[in-house]
């Protein structure tokens, strides 16, 4: 059985600040060593050449090695960033710890656990393919193990970080004699989101194995509980599987929902209802009182210009790229709902929940006592 889980939301005051993650391990709130994951939002341009990722992962990293964690372990957490805090969204971090047994709530009802692998080696003239979906299920199957879930519907939440195809890595292929599915570095970062959510989607047995020909195109092919990323940092999938089992114990519980396009703030709240949260029928930001530790969405453009029947221009714009455009407007939404804008919001996401919408997972605070998560000041 896995060790119960602490999860905890803390702000980012600049790109390379980490201290607030050193404030929890001094409090005594988590211990250095048992950090096994981070996922966050860093300020960005969230596009290829996006190094604030980068600057943040170090900070996280040097802090827990500050603070006693063994560096060679340290080197091996999954530390998950998604550029671009468009709009209100506010820089974050969440963060994963194990709990030693002396500290863990005990009870029978489902509660957090996290596991996490790591994939084969990707090949640049994988991404979009087969062999990478097949790479990517095998690597969630393993994480799912890890966590002690052995019911794909204890699923609710699986963050990736993937490659994304750069001019270096194309011409790598090319110089191999062989060809990517595109050459436009920023398309391929919808690309591997797109690939790695059917990964997701085929291990958990929301589908059956697709096409070479179905990726990116048939988008009635796709997952409910997926949320990808991917970026220049790394040449494997990095899995993290976020669910709930009975044993482990703990305060938290995770649930999930869709939301069917960008303004569908129903599908969050139905989220953290999923999760346990007690709501009333017409829930209003005051009902959440700290119990949510963070929701975790993925948002898309819709590709046929609308949102409710109304047309908007997202797709058409030279000036700010769609990314931008709907992040922007689901952190709104999303803030809106919850009255706190460091939520995880992350653009690119084909495959992954309904053509213009996508998933949400909400982390909430179950346990007895003062609840853990965030509550806005004029609340």
């Amino acid at each position: 059985m896995p060790d119960a889980i602490e999860v905890r939301k803390v702000p980012l005051h600049t790109v390379s600040d980490a201290s607030e993650l050193g404030k929890l391990i001094d409090d005594g709130v988590m211990e250095a060593d048992r950090v096994i994951a981070v996922i966050g939002k860093t300020e960005g341009n969230g596009g290829v050449n996006d190094y604030t990722r980068i600057i943040a992962d170090r900070a996280f990293r040097e802090i827990l090695i500050e603070k006693g964690a063994d560096p060679a372990k340290v080197k091996e957490i999954p530390i998950v960033w998604s550029g671009g805090t468009d709009g209100v969204i506010s820089p974050h971090a969440t963060v994963f710890a194990t709990l030693p047994p002396e500290k863990v709530e005990h009870t029978d009802e489902p509660r957090l656990t996290v596991g996490f692998a790591m994939s084969d080696h990707l090949l640049p003239e994988e991404i979009g393919y087969r062999p990478m979906i097949e790479k990517v299920a095998a690597a969630v199957k393993v994480a799912m193990e890890r966590a002690g879930i052995t019911d794909p519907a204890d699923v609710h939440y699986v963050q990736t970080k993937t490659p994304l195809l750069t001019i270096h890595t194309i011409r790598d292929a090319k110089s191999r004699g062989k060809s990517v599915w595109t050459e436009h570095t920023h398309e391929s970062m919808d690309l591997s989101n797109g690939c790695t959510a059917l990964g997701i989607a085929v291990a958990l047995g929301e589908i059956e194995m697709p096409s070479d020909e179905d990726v990116m195109h048939n988008r009635s092919l796709y997952s409910s509980v997926s949320s990808c990323s991917s970026g220049v940092e790394l040449d494997q999938a990095q899995v993290v599987v976020v669910g709930n089992a009975r044993g482990v114990g703990g305060r938290y519980r995770i649930g999930h929902s869709v939301m069917r396009n960008a303004l569908d703030a129903d599908g969050i709240w139905s989220a953290m209802r999923d999760a346990g949260m007690d709501l009333p029928e017409r829930p209003h930001v005051s009902d959440i009182q700290g119990r949510l530790v963070n929701v975790f969405l993925k948002c898309e453009a819709s590709l046929d210009g609308q949102v409710n029947g109304r047309r908007n221009a997202m797709l058409d714009d030279s000036d700010v790229h769609w990314h931008r455009q709907i992040k922007s407007c689901v952190g709104g939404v999303t803030a809106a709902v919850t009255g706190d804008p460091a939520c995880f919001v992350s653009v690119s996401a084909a495959h992954q929940g309904p053509d213009g919408g996508g998933p949400v997972a909400a982390i909430v605070d179950l346990g007895e006592g003062e609840p853990t998560g965030y509550r806005p000041p004029a609340l």
